[in-house]
């Protein structure tokens, strides 16, 4: 089993030996690096979710996503701009399709990450982008510290991605969604041991697998009741039974996020 975050820049330094390599798999994920982008789901667009953003490097690559919570303000996950630059990342609102040139562009003028974050499944998997450029999109509400009951097992979550579309397939050009069950703690915990941490994390999908994030979707949305409740972290494998996705749980990090939106 491969325990992988679900961003395709990392999947890419886990599966090539040489730099070329990794360039490469920015749109080509290897089979070997088995998180993908909303397996089972069906293709959608941002005119329907205008608060769906693509992460891309500055050439334009895509290897995460983000939502818009304010005109400026992108959540994401720590481990898609840990190690990154201002200079290095983009932001992308309003394009459905990889390869199309609408929507806006713009450059990242501040990059927050939690500062408990060291890896993604040791928790903390929350950062927030500030662009140098206004969003002309409607931004996501966001969970507040007391939402905790969003998580009830068996609550219908939303999954938006642009990630592989399964475990040994390609990215998909135009953005995807599905829908997944939230599962309980004990049941996550089942699954990941200790690796699963209650306080941080929150896991989405079915125990007969068949339709999960994946490799290229990291850092996007999960939401639930409508309201922005979780971002794309890590999983074992992309779809598989018995290892559902796992998401940073929102409430535990909204304050922070709250204070990184107002500044």
């Amino acid at each position: 089993m491969f325990r992988l975050t679900r961003a395709r820049r990392a999947a890419a330094a886990l599966a090539a030996g040489a730099a070329t390599a990794a360039l490469a798999l920015f749109t080509a994920p290897c089979a070997a690096a088995v998180p993908q982008p909303v397996v089972g789901g069906t293709t959608t667009t941002t005119a329907a979710y205008p608060f769906v953003m693509q992460i891309t490097d500055a050439s334009g690559n895509q290897f995460c996503g983000g939502t818009l919570v304010a005109a400026r303000k992108v959540v994401t996950a720590a481990h898609c701009v840990v190690d990154e630059s201002t200079d290095s990342v983009r932001v992308v609102g309003g394009r459905t399709y990889l390869n199309g040139t609408d929507g806006t562009v713009s450059k990242v003028s501040r990059i927050w990450v939690d500062p408990g974050y060291t890896d993604a499944t040791s928790g903390d998997d929350v950062a927030v982008l500030t662009l140098s450029t206004s969003m002309p999109y409607t931004a996501a509400k966001y969970v507040s510290a007391s939402d905790t009951g969003v998580y009830t097992a068996g609550a219908t979550a939303r999954v938006l991605g642009w990630g592989t579309t399964s475990e040994s397939g390609g990215s998909s050009n135009q953005l995807r969604t599905a829908t997944v069950p939230v599962m309980s703690d004990s049941s996550c915990r089942d699954s990941y041991g200790s690796d699963f941490v209650a306080s941080d994390m929150v896991c989405a999908g079915y125990s007969s697998g068949g339709v999960d994030t994946c490799q290229g979707d990291s850092g996007g949305p999960l939401f639930i009741g409508g309201v922005l409740a979780g971002i794309t972290s890590w999983g074992n494998g992309c779809a598989e039974a018995g290892y559902p996705g796992v998401y940073t749980r929102l409430t535990t990090f909204s304050g922070l996020v709250s204070a990184q939106v107002g500044t």
